[in-house]
């Protein structure tokens, strides 16, 4: 059987998320699990597509960093498919595990993408100290610092902090830093 997993960065990037949906029915996944997370954070929806899959099956993705934040984190996917008796098809790259060449050139590929990854990371950062030393670096401005006051007051009146922070749209740490200042 052939099952599907789709992810975007962010709730913007709805076209992308259909895209790969498109993309991974045309392929003849039979069930496609989807998320809409950073790759750095918890992603429930890979666990249970892992855990979803039989021996014999395979996992199928469009692109490489769809799937995985890192040569170490990819190695532990497939390791786990593996351990199924499964196979891993990256569509965009005709990589299919099932054969000795995929699993080679999943593993370089894998690292060329992370080499990559890196390299832009280095320039983002140079990037952003250079602005800083001519000025022009502000940084995010922050929100929730700017609503303290309704913070202040939807507290008085009785609103939990979680409550707060679900109608501000802010985190609820930032509730509890506005509270403990004052």
């Amino acid at each position: 059987m052939l099952i599907g997993y789709a992810r975007t960065s962010t709730l913007e990037q709805e076209a992308g998320l259909e895209a790969q949906k498109r993309d991974l029915k045309t392929a003849g996944c039979e069930k496609t699990f989807e998320e809409q997370t950073s790759s750095i954070g918890e992603r429930p929806r890979l666990t249970a597509a892992l855990d979803y899959l039989r021996e014999g099956d395979t996992l199928v993705c469009t692109k490489l960093d769809r799937l995985a934040r890192s040569v170490l984190h990819l190695g532990e996917i497939v390791n786990e498919i593996k351990k199924k008796g499964a196979n891993l098809r990256i569509l965009a790259m005709d990589i299919d595990t099932a054969t000795p060449t995929g699993t080679l050139l999943l593993n370089m590929l894998g690292s060329v993408a992370q080499f990559e990854r890196e390299m832009m990371l280095e320039r983002q950062r140079e990037g952003i100290a250079k602005a800083k030393a001519e000025g022009k670096y502000k940084g995010r401005k922050p929100t929730a610092r700017a609503q303290a006051d309704t913070v202040l007051n939807m507290h008085k009146e009785g609103v939990t902090p979680t409550e707060i922070a679900r109608q501000l749209g802010i985190g609820r740490t930032s509730v509890y830093r506005i509270l403990n200042d004052v």
